[in-house]
């Protein structure tokens, strides 16, 4: 596609091919910001590229920041949450708004993020820093006590995350003092959040100028193991109340532009809870997932939420109706071996033989003894499914499962 001069040159910060291939066929400049083992395979295929390894933010954040500058860069975009930070300081820089690396800071650090909500009148669980093993024990008794739970009755359980790591990753629910025992000295300090009941959800919202351009809502089945997209028709019925606490969020966190990711509760008495929200694109190709139902690329909606000379034309324009343009739904199941001892790949014929599924991104085991768990652990891969029927798509990933790809 021709470049346009007068529309913004992107730097994405962070390594996606899917990414990539939506900036090489968009009508901006852009340049890939990524470790020095993406050197390779961009100058083979004539990617621009800059090497940059996005260790802890550090002094040197200003270099790459003014690297860019020199080199006509008009906004970072953030392409994986451990690169939000680094897209705060440099745009910081490039857009003379220093606010924005403090915003970063916010969208990274889980603590710092639920106290800013609650600030701003959103409703989150009841929530603390740990620092050691006491202080989650301590938490969940005090939980507990407060839930006026006796002697003998189960216990609620608590949330133990990772302060900045993204979705799942160092996320662990626990549910008695010994589950506690488990988890490593490493993994502290840490956020500990109560238990909230309810219907768990996902929404990806694009922002221009302060106002949504497009919101999607990601129903889970299964956290951890399955999304599908939009959301049934359920829990669209919730659509007006949930635009108004992205609208609160975009407010309460001083967001101008770009994309949020957040996760909300939604309790049976229909009240809304807030998670937790990112600053980057979610996990489990959800990305690819709205393509594939709505057509639009959505790594160039990000490239377009963020540039500073995207036009509001150019922007609505470029975003299809929210679901009334969805052709069905698209939805994909994260694949964690059930079994401790795995030596080949097989998918089981019923997956295979439905009518819903398209392909899977599995390869053939590379060790025959599978890591135990820790947390939500990490998936093998994912399969893909496309349908015309939200319940049945509900059930067909539930389904999943319940069965061995790995034996």
């Amino acid at each position: 596609m021709d470049i346009d001069p007068n529309k913004g040159y992107i730097a994405l910060l962070g390594w996606s091919l899917n990414a990539v291939e939506a900036a090489a066929t968009f009508d901006r400049r852009y340049i890939v910001v990524a470790p020095d083992w993406a050197q390779e395979y961009c100058e083979q295929h004539n990617i621009p590229y800059l090497s940059w390894n996005f260790e802890r933010l550090n002094e040197r954040s200003f270099e790459i920041a003014n690297k860019l500058k020199e080199e006509g860069v008009d906004v970072a975009v953030p392409l994986y949450e451990e690169t939000v930070e680094w897209a705060g300081a440099i745009n910081s820089v490039l857009l003379d708004n220093p606010r924005l690396l403090g915003q970063s800071m916010l969208m990274r650090d889980k603590s710092l993020m639920k106290r800013r909500a609650q600030l701003g009148g959103i409703r989150v669980g009841i929530f603390e820093e740990a620092h050691d093993h006491e202080d989650v024990v301590r938490f969940l008794k005090r939980v507990n006590q407060t839930l006026l739970k006796l002697d003998g009755d189960p216990t609620d359980p608590i949330h133990f995350k990772a302060f900045d790591k993204a979705g799942c990753l160092g996320h662990r629910v626990i549910r008695t003092p010994d589950d506690v025992a488990t988890i490593p000295d490493e993994e502290f300090p840490a956020l500990i959040e109560s238990h909230l009941d309810g219907w768990e959800f996902a929404v990806e919202a694009w922002i221009h100028n302060g106002k949504i351009a497009f919101l999607n809502i990601s129903e889970y089945v299964s956290l951890g193991y399955s999304v599908y997209v939009p959301a049934s028709p359920e829990l669209e019925k919730y659509r007006d109340q949930i635009r108004q606490q992205i609208e609160k969020l975009i407010k309460v966190f001083d967001i101008d532009f770009g994309f949020v990711h957040p996760e909300y509760f939604l309790t049976n008495d229909g009240e809304m809870y807030f998670g937790e929200v990112a600053y980057r694109p979610p996990g489990f190709k959800v990305f690819e997932l709205l393509e594939r139902v709505y057509g639009f690329n959505a790594y160039q909606g990000l490239m377009l939420a963020f540039d500073p000379k995207a036009t509001d034309q150019e922007v609505s324009e470029f975003f299809p109706r929210e679901i009334v343009d969805a052709k069905g739904y698209a939805g994909c199941f994260g694949v964690y071996p059930r079994r401790r001892v795995v030596s080949h790949l097989d998918i089981p014929e019923e997956t295979e033989n439905h009518p819903y599924f398209e392909s899977h991104d599995l390869s053939t085991p590379m060790e025959e003894t599978v890591t135990k768990r820790t947390a939500f652990g990490t998936h093998w891969g994912l399969l893909y499914f496309v349908g015309e029927d939200a319940e049945e798509m509900h059930t067909l990933l539930k389904r999943q499962e319940e069965l061995d790809f790995y034996v």
